[in-house]
């Protein structure tokens, strides 16, 4: 049964999908996108006490007055006053509206600590998207376990989700722009606080929310293809991975490619590799973080059940523009045992909290993951991975920001904490770069071919 009137209640909703595919809403449920739901299927109206507003449109232009001149983006909040700060001595005054994990950090590091400030619910994206997203929930159509999907294409997938796996596939292939170029830093610091920045540039086409693709089919299985080239250090440098991501796991696997540097230029091997996927260790992460970790979460879905805890209140890091500032140099981010907790902006807003439980069948790290999605972009805000024995093992945290150029909303970095370590993993950090630049044109198809990686290592 769909969520209808009381969508925002905790509600467990368990499914079972092996068998006929199941549709897309009725009509009578489409039509409340853009009416008493946002035009994404987030509850348009704030929470009984106000602390959450109603949405009104979200950040959908640039603010006036800002400068923004591209690239970076200036926090339009920068005079917002924090209305508390919650550490380990106050945190059980406020424990409804803390993750787990967020507890966990509390308990763990004595200087850790969440700057709690006024709720704006930013998040907006391009009408077109918006009706997509309207066409979508209609004729939608999930199968199989939860991994395989038709009739969807450009917005999000299933706007008034009836289950877990609708609600992690409107999180994988949300809108993030087209042809996206960006270089960023990623680090994974030892328990003092020393680390190399390994700096990586990337491009991407989200063949997804292409304005030349018409029809699911047209897409051939790929939502995204995706280049990455590291920079530095000089003992990584020229590095290169190639991934095209699959839309229906169902119909294929996830294609990569890799060239590790070492090799003879002269007869460059381009590797088809499989390994990019689930509990292989990230790339760059000194095995903190998992491949399917990457964006919080991304790939396929099949080695978990995935349920539905329901909607829930939770001081997430939103509108986090302070840390992303080009004013601040990673030294000033990067701490021991995590980052500089002054620079991150949390609010409080509903989030579906789902939970996947490792099938009896399959193999991970991870026996158990707790995700919180934004209701307002489905952008998986936070998380708890847990070990073989069921202990808590991993947090991770993505700061949210509106690019509201674009417009879209979604994590600008992302950390994994792991508690066993005392360590952690910081990605996508620009602050020191050119920023993000979501208006590459000029990045062409033959960018993303197995030639091209090879082209690229004879050039050098």
């Amino acid at each position: 049964m769909r969520l209808s009137k009381s969508i925002w209640a905790a509600a467990a909703v368990c499914t079972v999908l092996a068998g006929p595919a199941l549709a897309g809403v009725p009509e009578a449920q489409a039509e409340r996108l853009g009416r008493d739901l946002t035009p994404l299927g987030g509850e348009r109206a704030g929470n009984a006490d106000g602390s959450i507003p109603a949405w009104d449109g979200g950040l959908a232009a640039v603010p006036a007055g800002i400068g923004y001149t591209g690239g970076h983006y200036p926090d339009p909040f920068a005079d917002d006053a924090a209305l508390l700060t919650i550490d380990k001595s106050n945190m059980g005054a406020h424990e409804a509206m803390l993750t787990p994990g967020q507890r966990a950090m509390l308990e763990t590091y004595p200087g850790y600590k969440l700057n709690i400030y006024p709720s704006r619910r930013t998040c907006a994206q391009p009408e077109d998207i918006y009706a997509a997203t309207r066409a979508n929930a209609v004729s939608g159509r999930l199968a199989g376990e939860g991994d395989s999907l038709s009739g969807v294409l450009k917005g999000i997938p299933f706007a008034v989700p009836s289950n877990a796996y609708e609600i992690v596939w409107n999180h994988n292939l949300r809108y993030r722009g087209y042809k996206v170029r960006r270089t960023f830093v990623s680090a994974a610091p030892t328990r003092e606080g020393s680390f190399t920045p390994v700096k990586v540039r990337d491009e991407l086409v989200f063949d997804y929310s292409s304005p030349q693709v018409s029809s699911f089919e047209q897409l051939n299985n790929t939502s995204f293809r995706y280049l990455q080239e590291t920079i530095a250090p000089a003992r990584r440098a020229g590095q290169l991975l190639l991934v095209h991501e699959v839309v229906d796991p169902a119909k294929g696997d996830r294609r990569s490619w890799q060239y590790t540097v070492g090799q003879s230029a002269t007869a460059p091997r381009v590797q088809r590799t499989s390994a990019i996927a689930y509990d292989t260790p990230q790339i760059y992460s000194d095995a903190m973080s998992t491949a399917d970790s990457f964006d919080v979460f991304s790939g396929p879905l099949d080695r978990f059940d995935w349920t539905v805890r329901g909607r829930e209140e939770r001081y997430i890091a939103y509108n986090s523009y302070r840390l992303s500032s080009p004013s601040l140099t990673y030294g000033e981010i990067i701490k021991p045992g995590h980052i500089d907790q002054e620079l991150v902006r949390y609010e409080k807003h509903r989030v579906w909290a789902v939970e996947a439980k490792l099938k009896a069948n399959q193999r991970h790290i991870y026996q158990r993951r707790v995700a919180y999605f934004d209701e307002d972009g489905y952008n998986m805000a936070g998380g708890e991975l847990y070990d073989a024995r069921g202990g808590l093992w991993r947090v991770q945290e993505a700061h949210l920001i509106q690019y509201y150029d674009v417009p879209t909303c979604f994590n600008a970095s992302d950390v994994v904490y792991d508690l066993a370590e005392g360590r952690y993993v910081i990605q996508n950090l620009k602050n020191e770069e050119d920023g993000i630049d979501f208006n590459a044109s000029d990045i062409s198809e033959s960018t993303f071919l197995p030639e091209e990686m090879r082209r690229r290592i004879v050039r050098r």
